[in-house]
């Protein structure tokens, strides 16, 4: 696959940067703690439908305390609208009551600490660590992951090894940035089945690797 050259690259991240100066997190949350339910309930599943979800369970369940209170149940009555709502109110619940013995009910800001809670992996962690507590973090979804391949970023087989080429292109003072520009880019020009190539910013610079 052909890979874009240095000069290249720093040219995707001036145009993606000036394209998506606003880019962010679209999960609605209000703490540290609901960032971490709504991103460990993301997985396979869009923000937008998480959105719909999260406010009626955490106005029953605010914080890390009382959701360790609400039976797994009850969790899954809020959240079983969204894909695999079973094993997440598992998740849910598990890393709740895990926040409160171990860590007094806080979200720990350590990678390690994080991926021992369950239903948080790499992905969930990197978020974490980049929007609570302001870490430089490329956090691979399948949006990253299909456009720094397609793009000419990463040629790689698997998500981590596309995270570990990021790493390794792309500046680190804009790896968060990036990771919420490239986010954007798919939901809204570089779709996976139908890239809107034509008016797209990186028309001209995209190695289009056909993924």
């Amino acid at each position: 696959m052909a890979l874009l050259k240095k000069d290249e690259i720093s040219r995707v991240v001036e145009l993606m940067m000036a394209e998506y100066p606003d880019a962010g997190c679209e999960l609605d949350h209000g703490s540290d703690f609901q960032l971490l339910v709504s991103v460990v309930l993301s997985a396979q599943t869009t923000d937008k439908s998480v959105n719909q979800v999260t406010p009626a369970l955490f106005a029953a369940a605010p914080d890390a305390f009382a959701m360790a209170e609400l039976p797994v149940e009850q969790i899954e009555e809020y959240i079983h609208r969204i894909g695999m709502y079973r094993t997440k109110a598992a998740n849910v619940s598990k890393l709740s009551i895990a926040l409160v013995k171990n860590y007094g009910g806080k979200v720990p800001g350590d990678y390690d600490e994080l991926v021992k809670l369950p239903g948080v992996g790499r992905k969930t962690a990197n978020v974490v660590l980049a929007e609570a507590f302001g870490q430089q973090r490329i956090a691979v979804d399948t949006h990253v992951f299909r456009l720094a391949n397609r793009i000419g970023l990463a040629a790689e087989n698997d998500v981590l090894a596309t995270e570990e080429r990021l790493m390794k292109v792309l500046p680190e003072n804009c790896w968060t940035a990036m990771h919420h520009a490239l986010i954007w880019h798919g939901r809204r020009v570089c779709a996976a089945r139908k890239p809107a190539c034509e008016g797209c910013c990186l028309n001209g610079v995209c190695k289009r690797n056909g993924l």
